[in-house]
């Protein structure tokens, strides 16, 4: 017989941490059918003499829930080896919605996830109402690789609760209806349910995320629609000092693990130069959490982001800028340059916060106006010092300057603590974020970066250690029993890389590519020569094909 693909000579990186070994892998229609000596020859062959096969990355974190109805190729993630993304987290999505809830929804995730307003109004298609309807519009539409789906609990709780969703908790009866709703979606083939804690999670018009105002009745009820069910993972972003996991925040995780007895997995484990220790501290005292299937997300890059004051995701944990969200650049402008505004940001940099206030380490990276060009690639703490001003009212008022398109970047990398928190066992690798604060960050490109940084360069894991933190780990946290390892049999998602050369660029790129013109952030991939998705292949040395094969994944029953 012949095969539809038979991949030559490669060094086989199974995904289950075994040691590499040399093999050809047949793919008949979208499966693996054999691994080994292929004698049979196949329709298509690739020659994989110099290269590494590997299952297809698994991305556990993204939020491409609206960009699926304008990108079916979900770049830049699929750009890097990733093969399947689960999106929905942060307890934030599209679905379900009613058409006169449609608003709101586009504005929790403009203030959330920092997607242009606009150009969610442009390109999201609304072509659904209920969860089930927004996953059938997935598999109608088709997509470049396979996508899964967790229930954000914000637009359910709108749904149900309308506008009171963002002032109170759920009566019993509306928790009834909202669990009902869960019920569906879980059964339409939702991945489990994701929401947040987070005070920098507000939502329409400067209002808490309606997720954040659910009282512990109604997430036990939540939780126990997935235990009904047997399948499915719960994610939460929870921690608000880095780090650390509070005594309120370890009731919260007991609860979810408790009343579901599903795995759930929370934001964020990271670790600060000041305090080195305290990540393993904390995943000390959580160990009984994490033998319960707790498991902690953790970003294996520096964390560097863009700050932009149009649309100020990074204070939006500060009472002081809650009125400066979804507000025109006039009334923006109007806003900071008040006194009255400026001493109620002093006061809130007095406690911690996302944003720390520390100057020096806020670079000016980009600004529109001729005059102040002389201060890209300084400091605000540099540039105030020159103007003989005090930093924080520099900050403002370069940006009114600039009638508020400067671009600021911060970033926060600590080396030994991101070596310390990949290589542990009690964390799962993820937060890429992929699709959200589009023009702040881009870190669609972690699993070229591991590969590239973490592997080859600085040798703090084994390649067949670090392809199965990116493949079968996530793929088994969410029950997606087909995926994340190449065995015969299983669903041909195969990723292909030169050793050599994988990695993510130096530095993300601007394009103007959203609905609209918009810019975003994107990050190029280096290395990776062939992406195959369900035995068909997406890329061929970064060209797309053509072919759209992405799956809609479902998660399975309990074992």
């Amino acid at each position: 017989m012949a095969y539809d693909l038979v991949i030559r000579n490669g060094t086989v990186v199974d995904g289950l941490g075994a040691p590499r070994f040399r093999a050809d892998i047949a793919v008949a229609g979208d499966r693996i059918a054999e691994i080994g000596r292929v004698g049979e020859r196949g329709k298509r062959e690739i020659d994989a003499s110099e290269l590494i096969v590997a299952p297809g990355f698994v991305d556990p974190h993204t939020h491409y829930d609206a960009q699926i109805c304008w990108d079916p190729l979900l770049s830049c993630t699929s750009w890097h080896g990733i093969t399947t993304v689960v999106m929905g987290n942060c307890g934030v999505g599209v679905a379900p919605c009613k058409p006169d809830n449609r608003e709101i929804t586009a504005w929790d995730l403009t203030n959330v996830e920092a997607i242009p307003y606009a150009s969610l109004a442009k390109g999201v298609t609304w072509d659904w109402v209920t969860f089930p309807e927004f996953i059938g519009a997935a598999e109608k539409r088709r997509v470049g690789i396979n996508v899964g789906f967790l229930a954000p609990l914000t637009p359910f709780r709108h749904f149900v609760m309308g506008k009171e969703s963002m002032e109170r908790a759920a009566t019993a009866e509306e928790t009834a209806k909202i669990a009902a709703l869960l019920d569906e979606a879980m059964t339409a083939g939702a991945m489990g349910v994701s929401t947040t804690t987070l005070a920098q999670h507000i939502g329409f018009q400067g209002t808490p995320l309606a997720c954040r105002l659910a009282s512990k009745d109604e997430l036990r009820s939540y939780a126990n629609v997935l235990k009904r069910q047997g399948k499915g993972a719960i994610e939460v972003a929870l921690t608000k000092k880095v780090g650390r996991v509070s005594d309120s925040e370890y009731e919260l995780l007991d609860l979810l693990l408790t009343e579901s007895g599903r795995p759930v997995t929370w934001l964020a484990m990271s670790t600060t130069p000041k305090n080195p220790e305290r990540a393993n501290e904390t995943l000390t005292r959580l160990e009984p959490l994490i033998r319960r299937g707790g498991l902690p997300q953790v970003l294996c890059k520096p964390f560097v982001a863009q700050l932009d004051l149009r649309n100020p995701f990074t204070f939006s944990d500060m009472e002081s800028w809650n009125c400066a969200f979804n507000q025109p650049v006039e009334e923006q402008k109007r806003l900071y340059a008040d006194p009255e505004f400026r001493a109620a940001f002093r006061k809130d940099l007095q406690s911690p916060h996302l944003f720390t206030g520390k100057w020096h380490r806020v670079e000016i990276l980009e600004v529109s106006n001729p005059a102040l060009k002389k201060y890209e690639r300084k400091t605000v703490g540099e540039a105030a010092e020159e103007r003989r001003e005090d930093p924080l009212d520099t900050f403002l008022d370069l940006a009114i300057e600039d009638d508020l398109n400067i671009q600021y970047t911060m970033a926060q990398y600590h080396e030994d603590g991101i070596r310390q928190l990949i290589t542990d066992p009690r964390t799962m690798i993820g937060l890429s974020d992929g699709g959200a604060h589009v023009d702040m960050l881009c870190d669609a490109g972690y699993a070229t970066y591991l590969l590239g940084n973490w592997v080859r360069r600085r040798e703090a894991l084994t390649l067949e250690h670090a392809v199965k933190r990116i493949t079968s780990e996530p793929a088994d946290f969410f029950g997606i029993r087909d995926r994340g390892r190449l065995k015969k049999g299983l669903k041909a998602d195969i990723t292909i890389f030169d050793y050599n050369t994988v990695d993510s660029a130096k530095r993300a790129k601007m394009a103007n590519d959203l609905p609209g013109g918009a810019r975003r952030l994107v990050m190029p991939a280096e290395g990776i020569e062939y992406t195959i998705v369900n035995g068909t292949t997406l890329y061929e040395r970064g060209k797309h094909s053509g072919a759209l094969p992405g799956q809609v994944v479902r998660p399975g029953a309990a074992a």
